[in-house]
């Protein structure tokens, strides 16, 4: 049984009234009516007396406090900082959940589309619109944004900004780097892609470029031509004129690769993806505490290593190819292009060369190249005449001091063996001599069969398998390429960077073309 203490019995006196009490205890225990049945019951007059004097005695306190303004003062100010620090809080967890819903947000359409790509290269990555007409001329598929880049090529949209990203200093680049010795001497710096970039540029040559026809007298990376058909209309004649264009794939900026996708009716967002996909910076490599940085030393150009370099730049020569070759049909000589070398040639010895010498200076500075000074030749008749590498005075050959060696070296391993023996600037002996023997069979298949069967039967006497050329590691700079291969700055985008492209003929079927070319 509860009891109740004296202090407990004075405290509810002291909140009620003593009379309200006694009947609260009566009632308790049972000697009084809790419902109040009887007419004029005192309970109620009890109860209402106690509400009364409860009231009054609140009225009292209120009206105390109200005569002292301090207290007062410091009950507001402890309810405004209540009030406050509660607003701060629901103003906090409201941001915190608008924050939160932000940044889902942006995630979500960072999976979707690409708004920003670099400082310099995202201005027209909102420009959906295409030209359905040139598409369909074309044969080019319909690429809108970068989502449906990244959709084409069956990666996701955050790879796709992986790859296309513009960075003046990074930690991460896509190529490697590496010197391939030149066959003219030197050394030429080549910039190959990582394999995942290497594989988006495949799908650019593969579904947008490869399928457009190149002019004519390109004889380059282009399906069912080769050096012995860029060298074909030079055989037998009177005089050979050959020139070489100086930074080929370095001078031609992005904004130039740009143009030529646009012009193909892709949209401008579109356009800037494919572009800075197959092109890149010139950068050195420096360390600082321990990491390695790439800093950019040059505006994005193509690099000489990618698959879709040589594509890009027969389709930005073409107009160039045809006004060389209107050149040519104008003095009476003939034309072809091999990358970066032009060739032209007349039935006789004393053709007018000033004329197309002048000519192609000022052709070529129209669109956006330079022509070499130093790597211009005039070859007679009477004196030995080469067209990329090919000997064409009186049909396609191999110079002979050169198959005299090479025959030569073959003799030396049939009789003393491999060791010691060396073919050229590969690695590999037995892969050295069967390129070099494939390389005469395609120029002169009656001098070359020979020599490849011969190579064959070394190879398997020793049991050699032959394998491709390892190049050397990568290199810092392009200082450490040589002064001639260094890079000169890159242009504005000159007129033929929007030229349209005209297909005389329904393109080739596209075979395993890629090959870096021979000087």
């Amino acid at each position: 049984m509860d009891r109740t203490t004296r202090q407990q019995l004075y405290d509810r006196i002291r909140q009620s009234s003593l009379d309200e009490v006694v009947l609260e205890e009566m009632i308790r225990h049972g000697f009084w009516s809790a419902k109040g049945d009887i007419q004029a019951d005192p309970a109620d007059e009890i109860r209402r007396r106690g509400e009364l004097e409860r009231e009054l005695v609140s009225l009292r306190t209120e009206a105390t406090r109200a005569h002292n303004v301090a207290a007062l003062k410091r009950e507001a100010h402890r309810k405004r900082l209540a009030d406050a620090k509660q607003r701060r809080e629901e103003t906090k967890a409201r941001r915190e959940q608008a924050r939160v819903d932000r940044a889902a947000a942006w995630a979500k359409r960072r999976g979707l589309e690409i708004l920003y790509l670099g400082p310099e290269v995202s201005t027209a990555l909102g420009d959906a619109e295409v030209n359905a007409d040139r598409l369909t001329k074309y044969g080019v598929p319909s690429l809108t944004d970068a989502a449906s880049v990244a959709a084409a090529m069956g990666i996701t949209v955050g790879e796709l900004r992986f790859l296309a990203f513009d960075r003046k200093v990074s930690k991460r680049h896509h190529y490697q780097r590496f010197l391939v010795p030149k066959k003219t001497g030197g050394e030429r710096l080549i910039s190959a892609p990582m394999p995942r970039l290497k594989a988006a540029q495949r799908w650019i040559l593969d579904n947008v470029l490869a399928p457009l026809p190149v002019h004519d007298a390109a004889h380059g990376f282009v399906t069912g031509r080769s050096i012995c058909t860029n060298a074909a209309p030079h055989v037998g004649v009177g005089t050979v004129v050959n020139l070489d264009l100086a930074d080929f794939f370095p001078s031609v900026t992005w904004l130039r690769v740009r143009g030529l996708f646009t012009s193909l009716g892709l949209s401008k967002a579109a356009a800037t993806v494919l572009a800075l996909l197959c092109t890149e910076r010139e950068v050195d490599e420096v360390e600082l505490d321990g990491q390695v940085y790439f800093v950019a030393r040059s505006e994005r150009v193509l690099p000489q290593g990618s698959p879709a370099s040589p594509a890009i730049t027969n389709l930005l020569c073409r107009r160039l190819d045809a006004r060389l070759a209107g050149l040519a049909r104008k003095h009476g000589f003939a034309y072809t292009r091999y990358a970066d070398d032009l060739t032209f040639s007349h039935p006789n010895a004393d053709a007018a060369v000033g004329k197309i010498l002048a000519a192609c200076d000022r052709l070529v500075g129209d669109e956006g190249f330079v022509v070499h000074g130093g790597k211009t030749r005039v070859m007679r008749a009477g004196r030995r005449q080469e067209v990329t590498g090919v000997v064409v005075n009186d049909k396609p050959g191999v110079r002979r001091k050169e198959l005299r060696k090479f025959r030569a070296t073959l003799f030396q391993v049939e009789r003393d063996g491999p060791a010691g023996k060396k073919w050229g600037h590969g690695g590999d002996l037995f892969t050295s001599l069967a390129g070099f023997a494939s390389y005469v069979a395609m120029v002169d298949a009656e001098k070359g069969r020979p020599l490849v069967e011969r190579v064959r039967a070394l190879a398997k006497a020793h049991g050699h398998r032959v394998k491709r050329t390892e190049y050397p590691a990568r290199v810092k700079s392009w200082e450490s390429a040589g002064a001639a291969d260094t890079p000169a700055d890159a242009g504005a985008p000159t007129p033929s960077d929007t030229t349209d492209p005209d297909p005389a003929s329904p393109p080739a079927k596209r075979g395993k073309w890629w090959q870096f070319w021979k000087e």
